[in-house]
This record gives C-alpha cells, structure tokens and sequence, in this order.
C-alpha cells in the first residue's frame, strides 16, 4: 500500500546510505510502535459502525436525486470507515474563525449533557480564555466536559501538566501521543482532527483551532482566513462517534451510551451531508479518495483553498486531468506562509500543474489555512485535510461532504471573494519547479509574541501583555500581504515587493471588499 513517490525515496535513501537506510526503512514498516493502537482502533471503528445504522429511505432518496454521488456514499459508508449518508441535517458555513468562535460560544451555553472537545493545537489566549470559561462553569454544573488535545502541543503552547490543571476544574482531559522519551513510529501519526459536539445536537468541525491567530485576535502572518462548519440533527451523531473512538482507545468504549439517545431533527434541512474520519491506520486513505472522486465527476468547476499542496503522483494526476478535460480547476493558496518547507515543496507542483490548465492563485492578505473543496455548485467538502503528504497519510483528520445543501452558496461566494483578493501565477511569467527557488523566495514573517499566563483560573484564559502585545485597532495595523502602490499608479503584489516575477490580473480587491464577480462565473453559481 506505499505510493509510487516514497517507494522511489526509499530505494534512493538505501541506495545511497545502504547501513542505515536498510534498518531505518525495515524499522518504519515494522510499525512497532503503533500495532496496538491499530489493532485498538480497528476494533473500536468495527463496534462504531453498529451504532451508525444507516437510513434506507435516505439512500433512495440519494439516488432518486443524485445517482452519480450514490458511488461515494457508498464507500464512505463500506471500506471508507463506515460513515452514514443523512438528509435530516442542517449545515452552516463561517469564512471565518471570528464568525465560527461567535456562535461556538453561544451553542456552549445551551448544553446540558455533555460538551467534547478534540482538537489538534489548543493555545492560551482569548479564544481559549472564554471558551474555558464556559466549560469550568458547564462543569460545576454537572455537564460531562471532556477536553482531548494533540501531544505537540506539549513543545508549542501548553505545559506537560495541563491535564491535571483541567481536572482541578471538572474537566476531563486527555493528550493523544504524548511525548516521552521512547523512540517509536507511533509519534509519526497526529491527530489532526478539529470536532466540538454539544450534547450530540450540535457539532463544529473545520480548519479553525483554539488558538488567537485563528479568531485574527493576534497577528501571525498577515491576515488569518479559515474556514469552519456547524452541523445540526442527525448527522452529528457521527462526529460523536469519532470522538469517542480517539477517547475510548485507553479505556472502555462508550458508544451505546452517547449514540444511543434521539436527537432532535434539524428545522428546514436540505441535501445531504456525510460527517466522515480518515484513520492513518486502516490502510485507507479516505480524505484522498474523496478528493480525487470529487476531481472526476466534476463537470464545470471544482475550486480548492488549502494551506499546503504536497501531493502524491495519483491526486496531482487527478488535479491535471479533470483540468485537461475541460473541468475549471482553480487552487487557492496562501500568499503569506507559515512554514518555508512547505512552501518551497508546493512551488515544486506548480509547473506541471500550469501546464495542464490548472489554474493557482495565492491570496495575497495572508494566510489561508481553511480547507475547502466546492465541485460544480452541488457539493462540496469542509474539514481539517489538506492537500499534502502528512494530512492525507499520516494524520488523523475528519470533514463533511455535503450535497446540495444551502450553505454550499456560501462556500462558493466564499471562494470568489478569494479568487478576487489573490494573485493567479502563470507559467510563463516564472519557473516554478526548483525547491531551493521556493524557500528562497519568500519567508514567513516573524510572529507575535505569545501572550503570558497569569496565576490563579485565569491562568487558563487570562492573558499579560506588555506594550508591544496590545493589539492595535483595525484601521491602525499594517496590514501584511495587502496589495501597495507601485511607482506608475498601479498595484503591487508581495510577490513583486521582493523581486519576484509574477503577473496580475483585474479585479483585485482586500477580502473585506464588495467583490464584482465575473459573467463566466455567475453562469456556474447562480449568484
């Protein structure tokens, strides 16, 4: 099951370096670290599936409406993890984290059973301040608040004592992978993942962690975009199983328990939705298939916003030919990165993706770090998978596919406000295809510094800043990544600011302009 790519790098790191790279490479496969933890998952995915019990009627009605998504459904549901199509659910779409930590906060002071959280970075800060908040208090109450958080966050935000900080206040916390001194292939999968259920009726999923940067509250690299989903109804169900599934894995499962109790149908649900995880471990690679299905049914459009592009030959195959084909396929990257690496590895893709008609702008206000698929105006996927070698192999992820839901009108307004405010790369104009040529180019910015923790409950959410920290009024920041005034009047990209060749189109406009959509894509979109 290894991709063509990493077979040819295993045969030149042996090659090259046959005393180590031979153990490294049985060592890697071996997986000695993380056969427990797959067997544990397997069967905690099998005795999920008995609590997913999939609807009939619903699936009829998929192919009375839609026979050319039944294919998918149908995988999401077999070998895709066991994931139920659902019509009784209602979807609702942020372009923001401020929109999504909004109403995050609201829907946190209705629950009355339980509140999950699992997420992959979780920060001291503001945003986590006042969800804390909530949850000390849901706690107090008698809500069953459970926390669970990636073992990373060990090095970057939160100290190795953290789970007992949250105990002392009522909540249940777990890491997933922590940390510790034994070498394993076990800390090469990270849980990725980004869910909030409340009580089984209401769950938040997408790009959007619990950290300021998130919510633009701090500065990171320019302006922060992202995206973010809030399900409603019976589909919700599903995003609670997966939590359990990563909860339950040192301890006894506790599906019928949660999985067991009606919820409320969704007022005025349309479409479809499938709530769906990708497990690093079953040997399937889920969020790819979906992807790449998505990229050959597409008929008109398929438009992608992701914050890393490092693909495998089969998902780039896919990106050129549905462009080869006809199919307008259009890849939104940030113009502002966070991680030099990655950047420089994306710019390696950009020739041979150009050459096929794909076409690649980089929003120029910042960072983009949402992920969002929109295929022909009826469906479209929102969750935590990127585009690149790590989310798609190594990572735990979930997302949503959705079929001809109301919100979809949103993502696709979202991706034309985008489309506006970036600048589209062209082949001609510049060899995108050398990796030292990308790192070189264009570094990340510097970022803020974090904000200090002060003692005592605030310790958790209350933040010290210095003069420095303040953060300053909108219209007061300089605002990274914003197209300037060049010496003949016209615009100028960041790109162009250092020196690199790079062509503009009309049309260009901050994120938070009224945008004027071009005729071509009206046709599409209905807007």
């Amino acid at each position: 099951d290894m991709d063509n790519s990493v077979r040819i790098t295993w045969l030149v790191v042996t090659a090259l370096m046959p005393v180590l790279g031979v153990p490294l490479f049985w060592y890697t496969k071996s997986d000695v670290g993380h056969n427990a933890l797959k067997r544990r998952l397997l069967d905690l995915e099998g005795r999920t599936r008995a609590q997913l019990p999939q609807n009939e009627q619903t699936v009829e009605l998929l192919q009375e409406q839609a026979p050319e998504a039944v294919p998918l459904a149908r995988y999401l549901r077999g070998k895709g993890g066991g994931f139920p199509v659902y019509a009784d659910t209602t979807a609702t779409y942020f372009n923001g984290g401020e929109a999504m930590f909004d109403e995050m906060l609201r829907q946190l002071e209705t629950a009355e059973k339980y509140i999950f959280l699992e997420y992959f970075i979780v920060d001291e800060g503001l945003m986590w301040g006042r969800i804390l908040e909530v949850l000390a208090r849901k706690a107090a109450q008698g809500v069953d608040v459970r926390v669970m958080y990636d073992g990373t966050c060990e090095f970057s935000t939160l100290p190795r004592d953290y789970p007992s900080r949250l105990e002392a206040l009522g909540i249940q916390c777990k890491v997933f992978s922590p940390v510790t001194p034994f070498v394993s292939t076990h800390y090469n999968y990270r849980d990725h993942r980004k869910i909030l259920v409340i009580d089984g009726r209401v769950g938040f999923t997408g790009g959007v962690n619990l950290a300021d940067e998130y919510i633009n509250h701090i500065e990171k690299y320019g302006r922060w975009k992202d995206s973010a989903l809030m399900l409603e109804g019976e589909g919700v169900r599903s995003m609670t199983a997966l939590f359990l599934q990563m909860w339950c894995i040192l301890r006894q499962p506790e599906f019928e328990q949660f999985l067991s109790d009606p919820i409320p149908a969704a007022a005025n649900a349309k479409g479809f939705v499938v709530p769906y995880g990708d497990c690093p471990l079953d040997g399937e690679r889920v969020g790819e298939m979906v992807y790449m299905d998505m990229l050959n049914r597409a008929r008109k459009y398929v438009h992608i916003i992701t914050p890393y592009l490092i693909l495998d030959g089969e998902l780039e195959t896919a990106l050129r030919f549905a462009a080869e084909r006809g199919v307008d396929v259009h890849l939104i990257l940030p113009g502002v990165p966070d991680k030099r690496f990655a950047y420089a590895l994306a710019k390696t893709h950009y020739k041979a993706l150009l050459s096929s008609g794909v076409k690649i702008s980089e929003w120029t206000p910042g960072f983009t770090h949402a992920k969002l698929v929109v295929m022909d105006g009826v469906e479209a996927v929102v969750g935590t998978i990127n585009l690149d070698y790590r989310s798609l192999y190594h990572h735990f992820e979930n997302a949503v596919w959705m079929r001809r839901v109301g919100s979809i009108r949103d993502m696709e307004g979202f991706t034309l406000r985008e489309l506006h405010a970036g600048a589209q790369l062209h082949i001609n104009h510049a060899d995108f295809s050398s990796f030292l040529c990308g790192i070189s180019e264009q570094r990340a910015p510097e970022a803020v510094p974090r904000p200090v923790p002060f003692e005592g409950i605030g310790c958790f959410g209350g933040i010290r800043r210095d003069a420095r920290e303040i953060r300053r009024p909108a219209e007061e920041r300089t605002k990274q990544g914003v197209l300037r005034q060049r010496g003949d009047g016209k615009q100028q990209h960041p790109a162009e600011q250092q020196g690199r060749k790079c062509s503009f189109h009309n049309g260009f406009t901050s994120a938070d302009d009224t945008v004027n959509i071009p005729e071509s894509v009206r046709k599409y979109t209905g807007m």
